[in-house]
């Protein structure tokens, strides 16, 4: 119960980072970076499913409201929320892993780590890339968002954890 503060203020600074600095970033039509990805990523390993899905359906009601869009980042977080404990088994076999903590590379490994992150990236862009363009005729277009908005967001949540975790102890 000690980790709630640090994740309330976690939520708080990715929602503001996001809302104020990403959704305006001038960066091509093609980049477009969503750091708030990282706030599901780095729930702890031991989160309730319940719990998971109610964070991904803050974070996505949230985003919608302050990007106008509607429902794409809710389907894409609660998928991502979902799915986060299947994501965890398929990258990491289970005996090399405790079931409590916050995910890093200490924790797991860094090629789980990595692994784990973009499966978690990929899956949630390419659910709101597709949903975004809502078409077939510009696929390579929405290809090209979801290679090039996964790296830079892959990049930036690695960040975030390298700091967020950085306090945190490999057993915490």
């Amino acid at each position: 119960m000690h980790h709630v503060p640090a994740y309330i203020l976690l939520f708080v600074i990715l929602s503001l980072t996001q809302i104020f600095l990403l959704n305006n970033l001038i960066a091509g039509s093609f980049l477009c970076p969503l750091i708030y990805v990282a706030f599901l990523v780095l729930l702890r390993l031991d989160t309730q499913p319940i719990v998971m899905l109610a964070c991904g359906l803050a974070m996505g009601v949230l985003m919608d409201i302050t990007m106008g869009v509607a429902g794409i980042n809710t389907i894409a977080s609660l998928l991502i929320a979902f799915l986060r404990p299947s994501i965890i088994r398929l990258v990491s076999p289970h005996e090399e892993l405790r079931e409590d903590g916050v995910p890093s590379p200490e924790r797991m490994g860094s090629a789980l780590f990595w692994s784990y992150l973009v499966v978690m990236v990929v899956l949630h862009h390419t659910v709101f890339f597709t949903l975004e363009a809502l078409s077939w005729g510009h696929i390579l277009r929405t290809l090209l968002r979801i290679v090039l908005s996964s790296g830079a967001t892959i990049l930036l949540v690695w960040l975030t954890g390298r700091l967020f975790t950085a306090k945190i102890s490999a057993r915490a």
